[in-house]
């Protein structure tokens, strides 16, 4: 039995996808569920070993492309990179992203230029490359991995709080100015997922090895955070044609309401 068979349900039977940050955590489980679910991937990332380690677990539906995405020519690179090896592209998910953590009195010019360009820039100028090969295809999707941070975040990160907050904007008004081209783009800002990166993170923190036992209620009042593959489930679902008539929405992929939610009065 080949492993990598494609079943006959698969709910992205031969699209062609290119997922950025994809070596690692949140973007690494979208682009394994994609392949599972039968597209076509391009992976993409900094470190040439973990991307080419990758698209050999994969098979022949993923290929790999490294490039830093703060150089402003990177976004046109990748989009030709995926046409070449696939011939085409249906969709693409901006899932690259850089946390920086400061507050606002170490914050600097340069930290911030560097946080927009990866965050809200470099998808842009991704959709921007792949325009015309949407167009030739009669359609395209988009999906952009945001945070729950863009309405309003931490004091800790402020610099990615306002970028997440501008790729909101992003999503928003470029579904609105492309729809007529069924052009879709649409948003998931996630919340708290225990990816490697988050783990690490939090032992730097100060917190001990076995932190996502021990969780504050408000912050997950199922007990546990999300893991990378249930963000992944709701990406197949954008990508998908379930989701044909859906643009410009913003999904919070979190444990409770965002926008009126009152902590002061959570029970238990």
């Amino acid at each position: 039995m080949n492993p990598h068979a494609t079943p006959a349900s698969a709910r992205l039977k031969d699209k062609v996808i290119l997922v950025t940050g994809s070596t690692t955590g949140i973007g690494e489980a979208i682009a394994r569920l994609f392949v599972r679910e039968g597209a076509q991937v391009m992976i993409h990332g900094r470190r040439e070993d973990a991307a080419e380690k990758l698209a050999s677990e994969l098979g022949d539906r993923a290929a790999f492309v490294i490039g830093a995405l703060e150089d402003p020519e990177t976004p046109a690179k990748l989009i030709a990179a995926t046409i070449e090896r696939f011939g085409r592209i249906d969709g693409l998910v901006n899932n690259a992203a850089r946390i920086t953590r400061c507050v606002l009195e170490t914050a600097t010019p340069e930290l911030f230029d560097l946080t927009m360009a990866v965050n809200v820039r470099a998808p842009l100028l991704l959709i921007q490359a792949a325009l015309p090969g949407f167009r030739k295809q009669g359609h395209g999707r988009v999906l952009n991995i945001g945070s729950i941070n863009a309405y309003c975040g931490e004091s800790n990160l402020p610099l990615y709080s306002i970028s997440k907050g501008a790729l909101m904007t992003l999503t928003r008004n470029l579904a609105d100015a492309f729809a007529s081209e069924r052009i879709q783009i649409n948003q998931l800002n996630v919340g708290w997922t225990l990816t490697p990166n988050e783990y690490q993170y939090k032992l730097n923190d100060g917190l001990q090895s076995d932190w996502p036992s021990h969780l504050p209620f408000g912050a997950a009042p199922s007990g546990r955070i999300h893991s990378p593959e249930e963000v992944a489930m709701a990406a197949i679902f954008f990508l998908s044609d379930e989701a044909a008539l859906i643009n410009g929405a913003i999904l919070d992929v979190e444990q409770y309401p965002v926008i009126g939610r009152n902590p002061v009065k959570e029970g238990k």
